[in-house]
């Protein structure tokens, strides 16, 4: 084997790895957040919705939500009508996570005031791998239900 050769060899190896680090697979993810809304409260307690969107490569987690409503804000799943708190919910590579009435949700304790149809509550959602996003939930009547519309 010449030297030519073997020279070619060893570019076209080290370009095939480089490539291959640069797989879709390694992506970041990609987040988005849309359909966010708070039904406005009847005591001192609230739920938040939204749709968190991800269209990258690379699965993350919501791991926590604060909000200069309450010091007490916590993420909920619902299943077989019973709500439990979470550490954090999945938002898959290319997917969805869907915080809907009657499902998981973002749950307020203790609201340091009660926000009113047509106010905007601040939210900031916090994530594993992507940097925290900001979001305003408008605040909706208290039976308002996007799915059922």
């Amino acid at each position: 084997m010449n030297r030519r050769t073997a020279l070619a060899g060893v570019l076209a190896l080290s370009t095939g790895l480089t490539l291959a680090g640069c797989s879709s697979s390694d992506s970041k993810p990609e987040l988005k957040v849309s359909g966010a809304f708070m039904p406005q409260p009847v005591n001192d307690m609230a739920a938040g919705f939204l749709v968190v969107q991800n269209s990258g490569g690379s699965s993350d987690r919501l791991t926590s939500v604060t909000s200069p409503l309450s010091d007490d804000v916590t993420i909920h799943e619902t299943k077989n009508q019973t709500m439990r708190m979470v550490t954090s919910f999945a938002v898959p590579a290319g997917g969805e996570l869907d915080l809907e009435r009657g499902g998981n949700h973002i749950m307020f304790m203790k609201l340091k005031q009660r926000p009113k149809q047509g106010d905007k509550v601040s939210v900031e959602l916090h994530f594993e791998k992507a940097d925290p996003i900001k979001v305003d939930l408008p605040v909706k009547e208290t039976t308002h239900n996007p799915k059922k519309q």
